[in-house]
């Protein structure tokens, strides 16, 4: 399936940019540990501990604030000057996430911008290219397919 490049509507993401950075950084960093967690070794992360990075998306409005420790990825505020900050749009970081981009083109074609310790980003996306990450494949959370799958599950669990 081949998305077509969108971006957030404006009024949505002035919107979004109103809400407090915590719990969405909250929220975000448990999705990491639940994604990430158990493909990424500890050790490989331990150049970024203590480091504060923030991700954000820059039409949605929203900017996610963690840094990592030896339990995982940690929620903090956003009062915080971030070591590493990493921006794009939605669109790019799906596109990221898919493996349908590569982070050098998107940089060189200033579609994602890296600021402060740029050490900090080579070591962020090394490591993430050197994990095998399954492959994100948006149709499998497309309303139609949840909806399947938990019809599937209801109905094998259901008694007969």
């Amino acid at each position: 399936m081949n998305l077509p490049a969108f971006k957030i509507p404006k009024p949505l993401g002035a919107a979004l940019s109103l809400l407090p950075a915590y719990p969405h950084s909250l929220l975000f960093s448990q999705g990491l540990n639940l994604a990430l967690g158990r493909i990424i070794k500890r050790e490989l992360l331990e150049p970024l501990h203590g480091k504060v990075i923030r991700i954000r998306v820059t039409d949605a409005g929203l900017s996610f604030f963690f840094t990592i420790n030896s339990t995982g990825f940690i929620a903090c505020k956003s009062d915080k000057t971030p070591d590493l900050s990493i921006s794009a749009t939605a669109y790019d970081f799906l596109m990221l996430g898919m493996r349908k981009e590569d982070p050098d083109t998107l940089f060189f074609s200033r579609r994602l911008v890296v600021e402060g310790d740029t050490e900090l980003g080579l070591i962020a996306k090394n490591t993430l290219d050197a994990v095998e990450l399954p492959k994100f494949d948006i149709e499998q959370v497309m309303p139609g397919k949840v909806l399947e799958k938990a019809a599937a599950r209801l109905l094998a669990a259901s008694p007969r």
